[in-house]
């Protein structure tokens, strides 16, 4: 049975089901954003809903790079117009930053499995010092359109979005209810993306539960290393994530068992023999923590890249790494801590 579901999350409604694009324009304008400011990109354009570019007030297509700068970039080109963003993680990110400066307020339509339109996190324009969380108010969810990309491109962003589950079961504002929509996203997502073809459904519901989970607990030691290789080397977002999510996963097994134990089952993992110390109960394999990192690797590959030498980091980079992302909020939040000597044998497993 197709999900079909509006989901109104204080000032936020989330939209989801089969042609919900087609509905964007009217929610838009319900949302009280006409006049909008349409953020995109030239891909994304080619797939926009039907009169979604014709409502625009302008349209404006946010540039490659970090979003500080692409924000800024466009930033002037919005002239205080509510915005909605059309494309992946970096516009509707650029979108946020915007109405986070500017007090202004936006949408999403998005076009991969990122979680930029569920979550608060994102960077501030170039120049702008004061942080200003913004979530979009309105999310117009379309498997269709999350889920376009060819593999392994979909297998990538696919394992960004699953870690946004993961890191939901550990961050420090780790609850029930993420906890519910971070498991049931691991299930789909398992289900989903080894399938042929991948199950575009079950991928874009799984995106929205991971996104809205770990919107509501915040980040913690994989996102701090992953967003400091993306800023520090200029490796691939989605598929850093990729390469260091098993590596993760393997990390927190000690340190949030229960957590990874419950991932383990969601993800139907299935572990073989292992030496078991006297004394010690042998816990089945959908339960091990231990195990559940076999089972990330096996979706993870499907990403294509499995080291971070493959995607272009060096032995030499990993110290400086380490140092920097020593000092991101999401490693002081991490069970048990996470110190910088932590961050550098964790990368050293993902060369």
């Amino acid at each position: 049975m197709s999900a079909d579901f509006s989901f109104r999350d204080g000032e936020r409604l989330i939209r989801f089901c089969e042609g919900a694009a087609a509905e964007a324009r009217e929610l838009i304008e319900a949302h009280g954003l006409g006049g909008y400011a349409l953020l995109t990109t030239e891909r994304a354009l080619g797939s926009a809903p039907p009169g979604l570019e014709e409502g625009a007030g302008v349209v404006l297509h946010v540039p490659a790079g970090p979003v500080p700068e692409a924000a800024a970039t466009v930033r002037e080109a919005v002239a205080g117009r509510p915005m909605v963003a059309l494309g992946g993680g970096r516009v509707v990110d650029a979108a946020k930053a915007i109405a986070g400066a500017d007090g202004l307020r936006c949408a999403a339509i998005p076009t991969t499995l990122a979680g930029s339109s569920f979550t608060p996190f994102h960077r501030m324009p170039a120049g702008v010092e004061e942080l200003t969380f913004v979530r979009p108010a309105l999310a117009v969810c379309d498997p269709a359109l999350m889920a376009s990309a060819p593999m392994p491109g979909l297998a990538a962003t696919a394992m960004n979005a699953l870690a946004h589950a993961v890191e939901s079961l550990y961050a420090p504002g780790a609850n029930p209810v993420a906890q519910g929509a971070a498991l049931r996203s691991a299930a789909l997502f398992a289900r989903g993306l080894p399938a042929d073809p991948p199950g575009g459904e079950d991928l874009a519901l799984a995106a929205v539960l991971a996104g809205w989970a770990v919107g509501t607990t915040g980040l913690a030691v994989h996102h701090a290393l992953c967003q400091t290789i993306v800023r520090e080397v200029g490796a691939p977002h989605a598929q850093t994530n990729a390469v260091m999510l098993p590596h993760t996963v393997a990390f927190m097994a000690e340190r949030a068992p229960g957590a990874m134990a419950a991932l383990a089952g969601a993800l139907g993992a299935a572990g073989g023999e292992r030496s078991v110390p006297a004394g010690e109960r042998v816990l089945p394999a959908r339960e091990d923590p231990a195990v559940a990192a076999a089972k990330v690797a096996e979706l993870a590959a499907l990403a294509g890249p499995q080291t971070l030498a493959e995607l272009g980091v060096a032995e030499d980079q990993l110290g400086a790494i380490a140092r920097a992302a020593a000092s991101h909020p999401g490693v002081w939040g991490t069970p048990g801590g996470a110190g910088q000597h932590d961050l550098f044998g964790l990368l050293g497993r993902a060369l």
